[in-house]
């Protein structure tokens, strides 16, 4: 089957509708959610009803739409994800902002044709806004058209990144990219949903992004929406690998040389 059919408005439209049916279901729960509720697969990594119930509805959706395609999703695992087109959903990213009450965390849910990705959409959740891009056509924000920032340097830059929640062994390493980030960075920050960092930088509210230790679903549709706001995206060696790598550099055109450098300075060997 052609990329056609999934680029067309009227399938966007129908994807972009079960986006938002989850995330109006995540802020309904948000109301009524206890601490309570919570499950761990990890001493760090939370997972609730929440979580699963949205990948459930976006599952159901989603297959009735294209019932010719996988599934890679973030809690129930790969379902027909050597099949050409494949959705990739992270239900709701930024679990533990969502269990605390910080308002940062988002729906995100790509597309992937013949190892592609050519649709994507991060759905902010607390501000009700929806950030999407296909391959292209270009990225948005609310149906206006978004870029990434103009700094110029690192210096005029607002950098946003991760801590990893494990592989604490290798937290020092990450500890003096950080430091080193942050003397020659305007500002640094980290607020909990790689898929939100990137839909920020696409949008010009952050310069650049990186984070290490990540999976599929965590920067599929961020990592389209950044290029396709004219950022550039790699791993940290600056190839194509950052969908299953486990790493990401996202930003401008200017300050993302700039990241690379320090970034090959402190990566591991």
């Amino acid at each position: 089957m052609s990329p056609e059919k999934y680029l067309s408005s009227d399938f966007i439209s129908t994807a972009e509708a079960a986006v938002r049916r989850a995330g109006e279901f995540i802020a309904q729960e948000r109301r009524r959610f206890r601490h309570e509720d919570v499950e761990f697969k990890g001493s760090s990594d939370l997972v609730s009803y929440v979580d699963r119930n949205a990948e459930e509805m976006l599952k159901k959706d989603l297959s009735a739409l294209t019932p010719e395609c996988g599934f890679i999703n973030e809690e129930s695992g790969v379902a027909g994800g050597s099949r050409p087109t494949v959705w990739i959903i992270d239900p709701l990213d930024g679990t533990t902002n969502f269990v605390h009450g910080i308002p940062f965390y988002a729906v995100s849910v790509a597309l992937r044709y013949e190892k592609r990705t050519i649709l994507g959409w991060v759905f902010d959740v607390p501000r009700n806004d929806m950030f999407f891009a296909a391959q292209g056509k270009g990225a948005f924000l609310n149906a206006t058209p978004i870029h990434v920032g103009t700094a110029l340097s690192l210096a005029d830059a607002v950098v946003a990144t991760g801590i990893p929640f494990r592989y604490f062994d290798r937290a020092e390493q990450y500890l003096l990219l950080m430091r080193e980030v942050m003397t020659r960075c305007r500002g640094l920050r980290r607020l909990g949903s790689a898929a939100l960092d990137l839909a920020y930088t696409a949008a010009g509210r952050f310069d650049g992004f990186w984070e290490s230790h990540l999976s599929p679903w965590d920067v599929a549709a961020g990592a389209l929406i950044v290029q396709e706001a004219g950022g550039i995206v790699s791993d940290y060696n600056g190839g194509e690998d950052y969908l299953f790598g486990r790493s990401i550099v996202a930003a401008n055109k200017q300050v993302y040389p700039q990241m690379m450098e320090l970034i090959s300075k402190h990566r591991p060997g």
